[in-house]
């Protein structure tokens, strides 16, 4: 029995598909192995979003070849679709493929096997328009399952690459979402989170009007299922019409992940986003307005090209005023192929860091006063798992909550009251 062993860098639809790669392997005969076990086969599915994340891969694909110079590499996914020709260079890889080749990996593999000739295929994803299908395939993380809806991105915002990774939206059917989801409830999962590389373009490619809210509507309707968790969203995605259908569902996670990347309206301008912060005061309103413990959590973006001071203090402030409860704050990092990465007026990387250091700070200080609002109210907590006598799970609007206790708390739903706040989580009894 041949030993495959796989490492995942990047987002949960990477996770998806590496899962179901994992299954392929599974079922033609092969053991799953640890990354960090010796293994004759090594699959390391890329992430391209950063060029942190292009080095982290570079670094992975060397690396498993320490543990087993006889070992084939194998190369999959975003970072390998967009820079084949860098690593072909790399004398450890043994295969390179595309994130369209992911569904066929294993005769790819074993066709090396045979022939013992290195091979580099990136199929151009600008070509698909169709959802590929790998299956009723799952990614479960503890007491949660991942459902991947849909692939590919139309949005082509200035300093992003993955649209030339993943190609145009091609949107699952939703016949096959549900199926999957009826079997993930079957198993005693309570929770699903909806992902993909755009989800607010869910349907969009359909012939029939059928959209993400119709989806959410059919999926609130499972039995079993107890929360349905969105992934990231586009702000646009948010309008009054959305938010009417979407509050009547009551599985429906108050938790909503807004791509904000900028303050700054000229700075949206060049990033090429599509609403201004007026437009995105509104829809943080609409949503507020709509769920009372919404928790509203964002990505930005400093130093992005052209980011004066004056810019950045726009950002700031636009910041402390819509008040969000966690803010993932990214550097800005060129990617080769986009618009953004030819801009004049590139930034310094100590006034990154800089920006960088600022609105962390104002990230945790805001996480830690809204954590401080919940003493001695009731929460609902999805208990996850237990760390050092310590279960740990998230409340419906994803706050970390622990709670001591010697019971078994595994995948169990129960409404507790908080008692402390920390930065990081609340504490209930």
């Amino acid at each position: 029995m041949k030993t495959v062993a796989f490492i995942t860098l990047g987002c949960k639809v990477n996770q998806y598909e590496t899962n179901a790669m994992t299954q392929q392997f599974i079922e033609r005969g092969y053991k799953v192995v640890e990354h960090t076990e010796k293994a004759e086969i090594y699959i390391v599915n890329t992430c391209t979003v950063t060029n942190m994340s292009d080095r982290k891969s570079r670094q992975m694909l060397r690396r498993v070849k320490e543990l087993n110079k006889e070992a084939i590499v194998v190369a999959c996914g975003c970072y390998a679709q967009v820079a084949k020709e860098e690593l072909e260079k790399i004398e450890e890889i043994n295969l390179v493929l595309g994130n369209n080749e992911k569904k066929d990996i294993v005769e790819h593999v074993e066709k090396y096997i045979e022939s013992n000739i290195p091979e580099v295929q990136t199929e151009d994803v600008m070509n698909q328009r169709e959802f590929i299908e790998f299956g009723d395939i799952t990614f479960t993380e503890k007491t949660r399952a991942v459902i991947k809806i849909q692939d590919g991105c139309d949005r082509f915002c200035s300093y992003c690459i993955i649209p030339y990774a993943r190609g145009r939206v091609r949107s699952r059917k939703p016949e096959h979402i549900l199926s999957e989801i009826q079997k993930i409830a079957k198993e005693g999962i309570k929770e699903v989170v909806i992902t993909g590389i755009h989800i607010a373009s869910y349907g969009k490619d359909f012939k029939k009007e059928y959209r993400l809210i119709d989806l959410l509507e059919e999926m609130n309707e499972i039995e079993g299922i107890e929360r349905i968790r969105l992934g990231s969203i586009e702000p646009l995605l948010i309008t009054g019409e959305f938010v009417d259908r979407l509050k009547k569902l009551s599985k429906i996670c108050h938790q909503f992940h807004l791509s904000l990347q900028s303050g700054c309206d000229e700075t949206l301008k060049r990033m090429n986003r599509r609403y201004t912060t007026e437009q995105f005061k509104e829809i943080t309103e609409l949503l507020r307005k709509a769920f009372e413990d919404a928790i509203l959590t964002t990505d930005i973006i400093v130093g992005f090209p052209g980011e004066n001071e004056e810019e950045f203090e726009k950002t700031y402030t636009f910041l402390q005023k819509i008040n969000f409860y966690k803010m993932h704050v990214f550097k800005y990092s060129p990617r080769k192929g986009t618009k953004a990465a030819v801009m004049p007026n590139q930034i310094d990387g100590n006034q990154k860091e800089e920006r960088s250091r600022r609105l962390i700070e104002l990230s945790n200080k805001n996480e830690k006063a809204y954590n401080k609002k919940y003493i001695g109210k009731e929460v609902e907590v999805l208990f996850e798992e237990e760390k050092h006598g310590v279960w740990q799970g998230h409340t419906k609007n994803y706050i970390l909550a622990h709670y001591q206790t010697e019971k078994n708390m595994e995948n169990k739903i129960v409404t507790l009251k908080c008692i402390g706040a920390e930065e990081e989580y609340i504490i209930v009894d």
